[in-house]
C-alpha cells in the first residue's frame, strides 16, 4: 500500500486522481459487483428485473471510477504535453545564444583578432568545452521531444556505414589518447550500405564509442569496435573494458533520463539521454538495440540495422 501512495506522490496529484489507486478501486468494485450479482441470482432465482438491476448496479460500479481514472490519465496527459512543450521551447531559445558563443569563442581561440597568453587561451577552452557540452545538452532535449512527440523524422538516404564508423572513430581517437584508452576498429567489410539518416546514425556510433571511451579503464582501456554484415542485416557493436552495469540497470539503461549506478557513483557525467536516442533512432530505422554486461569487467553495446537491399536487375 505503501508504494501505492509513493507512485500517487510521484504524479503530484491527490490520491483520487491517481490512475494506480482508481485502477485498484476499479477491480475491487468489479469483483464486488460479481459476487454481489451471483449471490442476489442465487437468492432470488435470477428474475428479469433483479438481474436488470444487478447489472445497473455492477455497471455503475465500474463506471464512475472508470471515469475518474479516465480524467486522471487526461490530467497526466496534458501535464506531459506542456512539459515537452516547455522543453522544446526552451531549449530552442537556448540554442541561439550557445551557438553565438561557440563562434565567438571560436575566433578568439583561433587568434584572428589578436595574440592571445597561455593563461587566458586555457580559460578560453574551458569555456569552449562547457559550451560544447551544454550544446549537445540542448540537441539531446530537442531530439527526446521530438521523440515524445512522435516527430522524429529521418531522412531515408543510402549511406555507408563503415565510413560512418571510420570518421567517428577517427575523430574520438584524440580524446581517448587524454585518458590512455586504445581504439582498435575491425570490418569485414568495405563498405555496408544502409537506408537511414546519416547525422542521427553518426549520433547513435558517436555515443557508443564515446560512452565506451568514457567508461573505461584510464591508463590500460582498450574498447573494440566491430562492424559485421550478417544475412540482410548490418551489427555494430563496440565492447570495452570498463566498470560494467548490474542486472538491474541493465533492464533500464536505454530508458530516458535512467543511468546505471555505478556510473553515478564514479562520477562520470552524463544526462541519460543518449542511449534512449539511439535506440529511437535505430527503432525508427526497423532494426534493435541490445548489450551484454558484466560488473568490473565491461560492457558490449550494439545495434543491428537492415542492410541496403539491391536489385540485380
Amino acid at each position: 500500500m505503501k508504494s501505492l501512495f509513493k507512485e500517487c506522490q510521484k504524479y503530484n496529484i491527490s490520491i483520487w486522481k491517481c490512475p494506480h489507486f482508481l485502477f485498484v478501486v476499479m477491480g475491487i468494485a468489479t469483483i464486488v459487483g460479481m459476487l454481489t450479482v451471483f449471490w442476489i441470482i442465487r437468492v432470488y432465482d435470477g428474475s428479469p428485473e433483479t438481474m436488470i438491476f444487478s447489472v445497473f448496479i455492477v455497471s455503475m460500479g465500474v463506471f464512475i471510477p472508470g471515469t475518474f481514472m479516465v480524467r486522471s490519465f487526461e490530467h497526466l496527459a496534458e501535464a506531459n504535453r506542456m512539459k515537452s512543450e516547455f522543453v522544446s521551447i526552451a531549449s530552442h531559445q537556448l540554442r541561439s545564444p550557445m551557438s553565438a558563443i561557440k563562434w565567438s569563442l571560436n575566433l578568439l581561440l583561433s587568434e584572428k583578432i589578436g595574440k592571445l597568453e597561455k593563461k587566458p587561451k586555457e580559460h578560453l577552452k574551458i569555456l569552449e568545452e562547457n559550451n560544447n557540452r551544454m550544446i549537445k545538452l540542448v540537441n539531446d532535449l530537442l531530439n527526446v521531444s521530438r521523440i515524445d512527440k512522435g516527430e522524429l523524422t529521418l531522412k531515408k538516404e543510402k549511406i555507408d556505414l563503415k565510413k560512418i564508423v571510420d570518421d567517428t572513430t577517427e575523430s574520438l581517437i584524440p580524446s581517448a589518447t587524454s585518458r590512455g584508452v586504445k581504439l582498435i576498429f575491425n570490418s569485414d567489410a568495405d563498405s555496408v550500405d544502409i537506408v537511414g539518416d546519416d547525422v542521427y546514425v553518426g549520433m547513435a556510433v558517436n555515443n557508443f564509442i564515446d560512452n565506451a571511451i568514457k567508461y573505461s579503464k584510464e591508463d590500460g582501456g582498450r574498447v573494440e569496435i566491430n562492424l559485421i554484415k550478417k544475412n540482410k542485416l548490418a551489427r555494430f557493436e563496440v565492447k570495452d573494458n570498463g566498470i560494467g552495469i548490474s542486472k538491474e540497470d541493465q533492464k533500464k539503461i536505454f530508458d530516458k533520463f535512467f543511468r546505471a549506478q555505478n556510473a553515478q557513483s564514479h562520477q562520470i557525467s552524463g544526462t541519460g539521454l543518449g542511449l534512449f536516442i539511439v535506440k529511437s533512432v535505430v527503432s525508427e530505422m526497423g532494426g534493435r538495440t541490445g548489450l551484454e554486461s558484466v560488473v568490473g569487467e565491461g560492457s558490449t553495446f550494439w545495434f543491428e540495422v537492415p542492410t541496403l537491399v539491391t536489385s540485380n536487375k
